[in-house]
């Protein structure tokens, strides 16, 4: 018997589909909009029904490599549930057991006694829970949302974008490498031989978070402290929380599991729930981390609300230190996605002239799209983006 999975009724199939491949694209796979329109292609042509279907639909279009297949497999369990995900068979001697989706009936539909089946079957749509929960404010989630929340943001990888370094490695195109000419010119008792090039390496930059603790930011500090974890996680990462001390966290953030790297957060910060002093806490991270480095060429993203118990002149001129230090300058503020927002606050005012990017931050898409800035992308055309998808 097919297990049936209750999903939420009311939503496009493929606005789930693309949410999902948003969230493979927020946890690092090279989700490309060719790849995401493969995959919608791949869906129809099966049974988007079928939770089987879609797994492999996905995995077949979506992963360019043997790295993305472990990423693809924690998100698919985080979007459509863990208890339905499909696993790769042990064997190939028989297909694996394919999962149903149906979609919930509401309260108004008749149900007749011993009716095993419906009339006529529904068509079947992918509204899943979890798109919906994309756009839901941080602080409107019941605990069951939450669990769902806290398992999509384990997938996620925030990753700056990329530069090029001075150190060179072996390449097909590029400079001539002059020692390595040689030595294979030598090697070769001096026949001719083809040149050897070398390439300059990209990595990506690093990326320092601030996040914002105190206790006007409470409602969001779980939320944005898991989405640190991952980026810890995933790449060269640096957190600290800041109230009304500064603390860094990137060690007790490097735990594998979130709930740990929680509780050890949890231990270290001694300034939970407290004022702000944003100014004096900024010239504390300039003068003792990012002057001698941390923040030069690095892409510092400021999680805060920008209230200021300080003074906001201060404020004001530790943001142009930074500004001058850094590559590019983030500030996310989930106050931003209420209705009539204007950064009134003095904080907020006196740090904006020195902000490359002010976005929001109080849903997992909000968070999404950070990401996508940290990459690379600006503000304005990270937002398009992502509303263009929603309307496809």
């Amino acid at each position: 018997m097919d297990a049936a999975v209750p999903v939420a009724a009311g939503v496009p199939a493929d606005a789930v589909l693309l949410g999902f491949v948003r969230a493979l694209r927020a946890a690092g796979v090279d989700a490309s909009a060719e790849r995401g329109y493969a995959f919608l292609r791949a869906v129809a042509a099966l049974r988007p029904g079928l939770r089987a279907d879609v797994y492999w639909a996905g995995r077949a279009t979506l992963c360019g490599g043997h790295d993305d297949l472990e990423r693809y497999d924690r998100v698919f369990a985080a979007y459509f549930g863990r208890t339905g995900a499909p696993s790769p068979p042990p064997a190939r001697t028989a297909p694996p057991p394919r999962l149903r989706l149906v979609a919930r009936e509401t309260a108004a539909a008749p149900r007749h006694p011993g009716e095993g089946e419906p009339s006529a079957p529904p068509t079947p749509t992918l509204a899943s829970s979890a798109e919906v929960l994309r756009h839901r404010d941080v602080t409107e989630l019941d605990a069951a949302e939450r669990a769902q929340l806290r398992r999509l943001l384990a997938a996620f990888a925030l990753v700056g974008q990329v530069r090029r370094s001075a150190r060179r490695r072996p390449a097909r195109r590029g400079d001539v490498d002059p020692r390595r000419t040689v030595r294979e010119l030598l090697r070769r008792g001096g026949e001719p031989a083809l040149l050897r090039r070398h390439a300059r390496v990209a990595r990506p930059r690093r990326v320092v978070l601030l996040v914002d603790v105190s206790g006007s930011m409470a409602p969001y500090a779980d939320a944005l402290l898991r989405f640190a974890h991952a980026a810890v996680r995933a790449g060269r990462t640096e957190v600290f929380t800041i109230g009304t001390r500064l603390t860094r966290v990137t060690r007790e953030l490097s735990h594998r599991d979130p709930d740990l790297a929680m509780e050890s957060v949890a231990a270290a910060v001694p300034d939970w729930r407290g004022g702000t002093r944003l100014g004096e806490l900024l010239r504390e991270f300039l003068n003792r981390w990012g002057q001698r480095g941390m923040a030069r060429g690095a892409i510092v993203v400021l999680l805060s609300d920008g209230w200021e118990r300080g003074d906001p002149e201060l404020l004001g001129r530790q943001m142009r230190r930074l500004h001058g230090l850094a590559h590019q300058v983030v500030w996310a503020n989930p106050r931003k996605a209420r209705p009539g927002y204007a950064p009134l606050a003095a904080g907020m005012a006196a740090a904006l002239p020195s902000v490359d990017a002010f976005v929001e931050g109080h849903s997992l898409a909000a968070l999404e799209r950070l990401a996508a800035v940290v990459r690379g992308a600006s503000a304005t055309s990270a937002t398009s983006v992502g509303r263009g998808a929603e309307r496809a």
